[in-house]
């Protein structure tokens, strides 16, 4: 069985971290997604796909 992860037993320098990255994925993801429509490259759409499923960990809370 997995243990439960609970970011507040994190030390504060981690926590900081992780919030500064859940609040900066979705401006990112949305420059991402404009920059994919107009230059459709493998390289965007896979960089997408990354930044994508890193938002939905966040907001379904795996993370």
């Amino acid at each position: 069985m997995m243990a439960r992860y609970y970011r507040y037993r994190l030390p504060p320098w981690a926590r900081y971290w992780l919030l500064l990255i859940e609040r900066c994925v979705l401006p990112i993801m949305i420059f991402q997604g404009v920059r994919t429509i107009f230059f459709p490259t493998t390289f965007d759409v896979l960089l997408l796909g990354v930044f994508a499923g890193i938002f939905i960990a966040f907001y379904l809370e795996w993370i």
